[in-house]
């Protein structure tokens, strides 16, 4: 079995063909004129596909997204303690949704709200980048934050060794 092509047989013929090298007759294309078929061990095909499939699964990342939420009157205590939450977040290689939450009078003074975003955008320029730039949505004023990538200094470590 090297994989050429037999020619056209009739169905009896074909399921005879692999009877007879002890495989099974699988339909491939059954909408082509004629229909194609391929004489393989179904058994071993479906297996190399389910392994291809964990393969793809397994090299496939998952984006998480945290979120973190401030208030316009945040105290800086309470800021430096959430800056190290989201840089938590951020080393685990999640995004980070900042949301800052607006209650009563407070919807009259946005440019605070925007205020503490951008100085946690100047604080974490090292860190991350802004994938989302701030805007007002209701009550809520959001912004996406990404981990900036990673080098390739690793890899490079590891072939020198």
């Amino acid at each position: 079995m090297d994989g050429s092509q037999l020619g056209i047989f009739s169905i009896d013929g074909a399921q005879r063909v692999a009877d007879d090298q002890g495989l099974d007759l699988v339909e491939i294309a059954p909408d082509a004129q004629p229909p194609v078929a391929r004489v393989m061990d179904y058994g071993k095909f479906k297996y190399e596909q389910a392994m291809k499939a964990k393969q793809a699964r397994k090299n496939q990342t998952r984006v998480e997204i945290k979120e973190m939420k401030f208030r316009p009157k945040i105290d800086t205590g309470d800021y430096e303690t959430k800056k190290k939450h989201i840089l938590r977040f951020l080393a685990g290689g999640a995004k980070v949704k900042v949301t800052i939450m607006f209650r009563g009078r407070e919807m009259a003074h946005p440019e605070l709200g925007l205020n503490i975003l951008e100085k946690l955008a100047g604080d974490l320029t090292d860190e991350a980048t802004i994938e989302n730039q701030p805007k007002l949505e209701g009550r809520n004023m959001f912004m996406l934050i990404a981990p900036l990538k990673k080098k390739e200094t690793k890899h490079a470590k590891d072939e020198d060794a």
